[in-house]
């Protein structure tokens, strides 16, 4: 910031100063000092005329700056001119009477509102006037008067430096101390809209968030029922169709508890998924073991052979991992009972490293993969559904199959230990 910018600093009207009250008190104090002193001073009945009249121009002239319109340029032509006639004035009346001083005192303090070039200027003559005053008045008289003069004009005009210098840096000072406040209040403002923006965008999220959740579990509740109470129900609906063909009690008894056994654990299935735990067959026992009884009942149920398998380092997996793949088995040999007409099917679970692969093989019908899309989007859950699962854990599902050449389903998983 330079003196420039200081000097178009915009000046506020309407705030009474000392800029606008101080020259009135101090003209004041000059007059009824001055009046006091006419007689020790030795002025004469001219000068103290001369000196009444020039009291009066300097009250018209007060009266006229008073007057002044706001929208006055604060370092205009006008506040030279009425600077250097209050000077003139001040100075000859301090040529009568030195105690008149005290009126050219306030040329020290209304420099500021000359232009830039002439503040300084203003500045020393107010200094000489004050410099003949202070050494008993003008003119000096004799050789040591005027040395007197020239030292104390030096000494005024030196002190006008340094507390003009000191009132510089004090302004701009001021002037950046206000540019730093705007600028605080700018950065505050757009600090404060960021925040307003940023709370908006949390309500959004939080407003996704919710929705995202109640449609994830919208979703994995529609996967529970398909897997437990519509594969529960269509073994229900079998068993009953072998009763309602049966030749003998002893045979539709024995379907009828078969029946009755679906119908217990769907609805077992059905409370477990509703409070979102693991399924019932892994309850007391780890995945190898709950697969093993799961085919060993899905071959019972449909009398297809049905063979398990075990293959690596078996390992204690994570509850949603040991979920996730019972639940993909699950829905293989569902489609393999509806849709196969298979007549062997083959599980495998291998524990390869850092992977867990889940394989479902039969010899049914087949079909073509890429007609399945169109009819999932129907409404099924069945291949997407797995898919979906497997994804959900970070895995990945792969389908291999043709028409009369059998289904593999595959299933890779990440290994992830169980948390105890």
């Amino acid at each position: 910031m330079t003196d420039t910018d200081v000097a178009r600093t915009p000046w506020k009207p309407g705030r009474a100063t000392f800029d606008d009250w101080g020259p009135w008190a101090l003209l004041g104090v000059g007059v009824l000092t001055s009046a006091g002193s006419a007689a020790v001073v030795g002025m004469t009945r001219t000068e103290i005329w001369v000196a009444l009249a020039l009291v009066v121009v300097a009250v018209v002239l007060e009266a006229v700056r008073a007057r002044r319109k706001p929208g006055w340029p604060p370092r205009g032509r006008a506040n030279a001119c009425h600077y250097l006639l209050r000077w003139a004035l001040a100075f000859v009346l301090t040529w009568l009477n030195p105690f008149f001083a005290f009126y050219a005192v306030a040329g020290y303090y209304t420099a500021g509102r000359l232009p830039r070039r002439l503040v300084l200027p203003g500045l020393c003559l107010t200094a000489i006037t004050m410099a003949g005053s202070e050494i008993g008045g003008m003119p000096p008289r004799g050789l040591v008067l005027w040395c007197g003069f020239v030292v104390v004009l030096a000494a005024n005009v030196g002190l006008v430096g340094v507390f003009t210098r000191f009132a510089e840096q004090e302004q701009l000072r001021a002037v950046e101390q206000d540019a730093t406040i705007a600028e605080l209040e700018r950065t505050n403002t757009a600090l404060q809209q960021a925040l307003d923006e940023n709370a908006a965008l949390q309500a959004q999220l939080l407003v996704q968030a919710r929705e995202a959740g109640v449609a994830d579990e919208r979703r994995r509740l529609a996967a529970e029922i398909h897997d437990t109470l519509a594969q529960g129900l269509t073994g229900i609906i079998a068993q009953l169709q072998v009763v309602a063909n049966a030749p003998d009690l002893d045979i539709a008894r024995t379907h009828l508890e078969r029946a009755a056994t679906l119908a217990r654990h769907s609805l077992g299935e059905a409370r477990r998924s509703v409070h979102n735990l693991a399924p019932v067959a892994l309850t007391d026992t780890g995945l190898p073991e709950a697969l093993r009884r799961t085919v060993a009942e899905w071959g019972e149920r449909t009398g297809v052979r049905a063979d398990f398998t075990v293959t690596g380092t078996a390992e204690q997996l994570h509850d949603e991992v040991s979920a996730t793949l019972l639940r993909i088995a699950q829905e293989s040999l569902s489609n393999t009972a509806r849709h196969a007409r298979a007549t062997r099917v083959g599980v495998t679970l291998s524990f390869m490293g850092d992977e867990v692969s889940l394989d479902t093989r039969d010899d049914g019908t087949g079909f073509d993969p890429v007609a399945v899309p169109a009819r999932t989007r129907a409404g099924g859950f069945g291949l997407d559904g797995m898919r979906a699962r497997a994804e959900r854990i970070a895995g990945s599902l792969t389908v291999e199959s043709e028409p009369g050449g059998g289904t593999a389903v595959s299933a890779r998983v990440p290994l992830v230990r169980h948390d105890g």
